[in-house]
């Protein structure tokens, strides 16, 4: 709970009655490696933090491959913001790489923090500027640099996740094929 609190205090002030009420609305979720914090086709229910363990969110593409888009660990929130903001149907999977621990924030419970902490709409925003812009950050360099230097700047943005995660999502997330991923980290080491 510590780690959480910590992390909204760097978007704005709250006092010890709005952190305990934040508190209170908030629940503990465990979740199994392979098994979906929220599912394309399916509303989103939860906002989340991540006390233990990873996260993907990822789709599959019209030729029925599975692309990996972006990784979630501790100490951030993984949400898909928009979908569960407006309660509409997911077209991403978000699901747990590994065995996760997460607090959650259902809508309701969601919804009522916005209705009662004065300036949480804005703390919200600039939590949400904050994850948009490190995952851009994180996924620009993708487009234009050569595998190996993906790869590189993967393992830059993401050390803790190399040795936790299955190589075929990171080939997926890197835009390559588990084989050129196996060649590029015989190379490198």
């Amino acid at each position: 709970m510590e780690a959480l609190i910590n992390l909204i205090l760097q978007f704005g002030n709250l006092n010890k009655q709005q952190i305990e009420f934040l508190l209170s609305k908030v629940e503990l979720l465990e979740l199994k490696k392979d098994d979906y914090l929220s599912e394309a086709g399916k509303v989103p229910r939860y906002v989340a933090f991540v006390l233990e363990g990873v996260f993907r969110f990822c789709y599959y593409n019209n030729k029925g491959e599975e692309i990996t888009n972006y990784f979630v660990d501790e100490g951030n929130f993984v949400v898909d913001n928009q979908k569960f903001e407006s309660q509409m149907v997911a077209s991403e999977y978000v699901q747990a790489v590994t065995n996760c621990k997460v607090l959650v924030f259902n809508k309701k419970n969601w919804d009522q923090i916005d209705n009662t902490i004065v300036g949480w709409e804005m703390m919200k925003a600039n939590m949400v500027k904050k994850c948009l812009t490190l995952a851009m950050e994180r996924r620009s360099p993708l487009v234009s640099e050569d595998a190996t230097t993906r790869y590189l700047s993967f393992m830059e943005a993401f050390p803790s996740l190399i040795n936790r995660i299955p190589l075929s999502y990171v080939a997926s997330y890197l835009g390559i094929t588990q084989q050129s991923l196996s060649r590029i980290r015989r190379t490198i080491r």
